[in-house]
C-alpha cells in the first residue's frame, strides 16, 4: 500500500496548484500517483473529463470525482449484496441515479473511493485535493466518529427488536459504503465485521507512514490563523501535519516546530521527508500514567475531557478525539490536566 497525502489551509491559499504540482513532481521521480480531487479539479486540467480515472503523463492518473456517480455505483453493489442474503430485497425498483446526495454523503464517498483505489497497490501515492478545510479532517475522521457510534449502539441493536427491525435497510448501506466483502450472519457478526472495517481505518490515518497533511498558506492574516486552526484540529483525529507550505511573509515561529517550504515548491517535492522530526499527535508514557496530546492552537479552557472506562474523550473545537488507555491502567480515572509547550498532559491515578 501507498501513502495518502492532502493540504489543509484557507480557501484560495493554493491547495490545488500545490496539490498538481507535488503530483507531478512524484510522478516525475518515477512514483506512481493518483491525484484524487472534486470538479473544481477540472478548471485546473482540462484533460479530466467525466469522473472516470484518466492518465495525464506517465506515472500520473487523475479523477474528479463525482458523488452523484458514485452513489449510483455504490448503489448497485449494494443492491447486489442485498440479493445475496434477503428473501425480500427492498431496493431492487430504486436506481442510484434516481438518489439525491445527502449532507455529509460527499465525504463519505470520497474517502470510499480513496480505499478503494488504495487497497489495489497500483499506487506509491494518492494526493487528495478535497476543500481542505474542516469537510476533509472530517472525512479523515469518519472511521473514528463511526466506530464510536458503532461500540455505543452495537449492544442496543443486538438485543432489542428495533435492531433487528432496521438492520436489513441500514446494513446494506453501510456494507456498500464500508466495502464488507461477505455478509453477515447476525447483527453481532454484522458490527464486528464493520468495526473491523473501522478500526484499520483509524489507523491508517494514525500512522503517519500512510496518511499525512501539509498546511498551505499565504502570508495572509486569516490564512494563517485558519491554517493554525486546522493544524490544532488535525491532532484530535490523530493526523500528522507534515510540514507547511507558504507564500508571502510568515512571522518568525508561528508554525513551531513545523518543516517550512516556500512556494512554489521544487520540481521534486523534498519536503515530503521533514528535516526535522514533527510532533506525534498523542504519546502515552505508562510509567508516569500520563497522555500527552499536542494541541498546537488550543487553551485550556477550549478543551473538555469526559472518561467513561477506559475510554476517554477529548473534545476541542469542533473535533472529539477518543482514545482507549492501555489494558494495564483499568480503573485509572483521570485526576488532572494541564498544558506545557503546547502539549495537553493528562495524568492518571
Amino acid at each position: 500500500m501507498g501513502q495518502i497525502l492532502t493540504f489543509l489551509g484557507k480557501g484560495g491559499a493554493g491547495k490545488t496548484t500545490t496539490s498538481i504540482a507535488v503530483a507531478r513532481g512524484l510522478a516525475q521521480q518515477q512514483k506512481s500517483v493518483l491525484l484524487v480531487g472534486n470538479q473544481s479539479l477540472e478548471l485546473h486540467l482540462p484533460e479530466l473529463v467525466g469522473a472516470k480515472i484518466v492518465n495525464l503523463c506517465p506515472n500520473l492518473d487523475a479523477v474528479a470525482l463525482r458523488s452523484t456517480i458514485l452513489l449510483a455505483d455504490y448503489w448497485e453493489r449494494m443492491k447486489t449484496i442485498e440479493k445475496q442474503y434477503l428473501k425480500t430485497p427492498f431496493f431492487q425498483d430504486v436506481y442510484g441515479e434516481e438518489l439525491g446526495v445527502l449532507p455529509g454523503m460527499d465525504s463519505a464517498l470520497a474517502l470510499s473511493f480513496i480505499k478503494e483505489q488504495d487497497s489495489t497497490g497500483s499506487y506509491d501515492y494518492i494526493i487528495y485535493d478535497g476543500k481542505g478545510d474542516l469537510e476533509t479532517l472530517r472525512m479523515l475522521g469518519m472511521p473514528e466518529i463511526l466506530g464510536w457510534y458503532l461500540r455505543r449502539f452495537r449492544q442496543i441493536l443486538t438485543n432489542s427488536p428495533i435492531g433487528a427491525a432496521i438492520s436489513p435497510v441500514v446494513e446494506p448501506v453501510l456494507r456498500s459504503v464500508l466495502q464488507v466483502p461477505t455478509p453477515p450472519q447476525n447483527l453481532q457478526e454484522q458490527a464486528g465485521q464493520m468495526g473491523d472495517v473501522l478500526t484499520r481505518g483509524q489507523e491508517a490515518v494514525n500512522n503517519p507512514d500512510r496518511v499525512r497533511a501539509y498546511l498551505v498558506t499565504s502570508g495572509e492574516e486569516l490564512a494563517i490563523k485558519t491554517a493554525r486552526y486546522l493544524w490544532g484540529s488535525a491532532q484530535q483525529i490523530g493526523l500528522t501535519i507534515g510540514g507547511l507550505l507558504y507564500h508571502g511573509f510568515i512571522p518568525p515561529h508561528t508554525f513551531d516546530p513545523l518543516p517550512l517550504q516556500e512556494l512554489p515548491i521544487p520540481p521534486l517535492p523534498c519536503f515530503l521527508q521533514p528535516i526535522a522530526p514533527v510532533p506525534a499527535p498523542v504519546t502515552i508514557d505508562r510509567a508516569k500514567y500520563q497522555v500527552k496530546l499536542f494541541f498546537p492552537t488550543f487553551s485550556k479552557a477550549e478543551v473538555k475531557l469526559i472518561q467513561l472506562g477506559p475510554e476517554v474523550t477529548i473534545e476541542a473545537g469542533e473535533q472529539r478525539r477518543n482514545l482507549f488507555l492501555p489494558p494495564e491502567w483499568e480503573g485509572r480515572q483521570a485526576k488532572g490536566a494541564k498544558f506545557q509547550d503546547n502539549y495537553l498532559i493528562i495524568s492518571f491515578g
